[in-house]
């Protein structure tokens, strides 16, 4: 009886010990939210707002107990939420590496878990009055250095810590330095503001911003600028639009994945929208809004097209 208390005694103390591992906002979590009820903090990359949108107003109609506050930010300052109890998931272009695994599993108590859910390009945009609407990867090096034959002006959502500078500065400038010309504007919308208004200006934005051209929003952005080409990657001499099959192809230079980063130890909401995110309907909406989804089979039909 003594020995069966014991060991009773000691179940409980290592019960108690493995809860105590946990922050208070996780324990208040586990209590508070389930797959199918409650309210979380997520953080995502601007660049990607109306997709995740979307994706958000799908879930909470089909699960109308729940709450996705979505914080979007620069994604240098989203990848700070990795040290943030109270966000749960993170969608942002890249995982985490080692040290910040580390860091989550050993300061944070949660074992991280990650997946890329689709692809997206980073559109360039101009002046529907701009004559230069086709560029080759030197010459559109030349317009974010500042050299190119005319005087045209890099426009970003920010100068620094967006994903969309992160990706110009290490896949296409490759350490050499931004035009000091460079404008940053505040927003992915603002870039389409400042791009209508001023002709010479080269707007650099994610494409799923630009590309739905069933979302009324974005056919009015598409009536306020103009979409370049770029030089296909694998036909010299062809100039490509960042659409679904490009992307897939990456025959458009220009393609980045699209990550979740969860950190939740427990079946709570955080896992009922990654796993949402990367499950049918959430590939659908991937695939409707022009990017790529890459959890699901994404089928290429060759057609004929009758004179």
């Amino acid at each position: 009886m003594i020995q069966g208390f014991t060991g009773l005694f000691i179940l409980a103390s290592l019960v108690l010990s493995l809860n105590g591992c946990k922050s208070d906002q996780q324990k208040s979590a586990e209590l508070s939210d389930t797959p199918d009820r409650g309210t979380i903090n997520i953080s995502a990359d601007e660049s990607f707002k109306p997709i995740i949108d979307a994706q958000v107003q799908v879930y909470e109609a089909n699960h109308p107990g729940t709450h996705i506050a979505v914080q979007y930010k620069p994604e240098a300052e989203t990848l700070k939420d990795f040290a943030v109890d109270s966000i749960r998931l993170i969608v942002a272009t890249r995982g985490y590496n080692k040290s910040e695994e580390s860091f989550m599993v050993d300061s944070m108590r949660v074992g991280p878990a990650q997946m890329v859910i689709a692809r997206d390009a980073i559109a360039v945009i101009v002046n529907p009055l701009a004559p230069d609407s086709a560029f080759s990867m030197p010459e559109l090096k030349d317009v974010l250095m500042g050299r190119f034959k005319k005087n045209l002006i890099p426009v970003f959502d920010g100068v620094q810590a967006t994903s969309t500078v992160r990706y110009i500065v290490d896949s296409v400038l490759h350490s050499d330095s931004l035009s000091p010309k460079a404008i940053a504007a505040r927003t992915s919308q603002g870039v389409i503001d400042y791009v209508a208004n001023h002709p010479e200006a080269v707007g650099f934005i994610g494409v799923s911003w630009i590309g739905n051209k069933e979302d009324t929003s974005q056919l009015s952005f598409l009536k306020k600028v103009k979409i370049a080409r770029l030089e296909s990657r694998d036909m010299p001499g062809k100039y490509v639009l960042p659409i679904q099959l490009n992307i897939y192809m990456e025959s458009y230079p220009m393609v980045r994945d699209l990550v979740y980063i969860l950190k939740e130890n427990f079946r709570g909401l955080g896992h009922g929208f990654s796993d949402f995110l990367s499950g049918e309907i959430g590939q659908l909406i991937f695939k409707r809004a022009y990017l790529v989804p890459v959890q699901r089979k994404f089928t290429i039909r060759e057609i004929q097209l009758r004179e």
